[in-house]
């Protein structure tokens, strides 16, 4: 029987790079994104019958229903991997973050992560070996200055895969966390609330690390394949894990001298 990967996120970056890792081990890709034109540049670049494409909000709860009864009604009712990905990439100081993009982020990188494990969890069920990857990030370690809201969910997400690992493991089901550093995908290019510089042009001004997609994705695969339920990935991410673990002041103290 042929895998299958169900991807949130899927129209560009991490989604992207990860259907095409899984579509070229001879895995059936499921994208989901509210970007259906991104949804179709990605199916293009997978072999033909590969990917079924389906427009998904996380933040509706019934859709996350009709959505996997869509995918699976073409898998044979069964999930290896629900790779809880959609993101949105945002920063900037509290006072200046308007309360509707706080509720946005929280909706979206929170709010969809759960509730695609809730809508995934039968199927993973009925699938032995599945496993929920769910994509944290390096903010879940840490959180600098100006970047309370996004590293609030990023340390959310890190939280609900600690929890559901333990949760789920009467049922065999394996739950990991990937937390990358720094990416180049389209959700830097936003500007950081207050500045009128984008998260991009922040990271490079900082002279930090861009981790390549294509690890991302490949970090996916041993994720699931592995121990470990975090996963750093990326030098960066490798770094803010161990700073955070054994020497949280040194980040602390780098994170006041940032913000002045």
């Amino acid at each position: 029987m042929t895998k299958a990967i169900f991807i949130t996120g899927g129209g560009s970056g991490i989604g992207r790079a990860t259907a095409q890792f899984f579509a070229a081990k001879s895995w059936f890709v499921g994208l989901a994104d509210v970007n259906a034109a991104g949804m179709t540049e990605t199916a293009a670049l997978l072999p033909a019958g590969a990917s079924s494409s389906h427009i998904l909000d996380v933040r509706d709860r019934a859709q996350w229903d009709a959505v996997l009864a869509a995918f699976t009604a073409q898998t044979g009712g069964h999930i290896d991997i629900l790779f809880n990905n959609a993101g949105i990439g945002t920063g900037g100081l509290l006072a200046q973050t308007p309360a509707d993009e706080i509720d946005r982020l929280i909706d979206i990188n929170l709010k969809g992560m759960f509730y695609g494990a809730q809508a995934g969890l039968k199927y993973l069920m009925a699938t032995p070996g599945s496993a929920l990857v769910n994509t944290s990030s390096a903010a879940g370690f840490y959180a600098g200055p100006g970047m309370s809201g996004y590293a609030a969910t990023k340390f959310g997400v890190r939280a609900m895969t600690e929890s559901l690992e333990q949760e789920w493991a009467e049922h065999g089901i394996k739950v990991r966390a990937i937390m990358p550093g720094f990416i180049d995908t389209p959700l830097l290019s936003v500007n950081a609330m207050g500045s009128n510089r984008s998260i991009r042009e922040t990271v490079k001004a900082r002279g930090l690390e861009f981790t390549p997609v294509e690890q991302v994705a490949e970090a996916v695969w041993d994720a699931v394949h592995g121990r470990r339920v975090f996963l750093p990935v990326g030098k960066t991410a490798r770094r803010i894990a161990f700073l955070s673990r054994w020497f949280p002041s040194v980040l602390t103290r780098a994170g006041r001298t940032k913000a002045r």
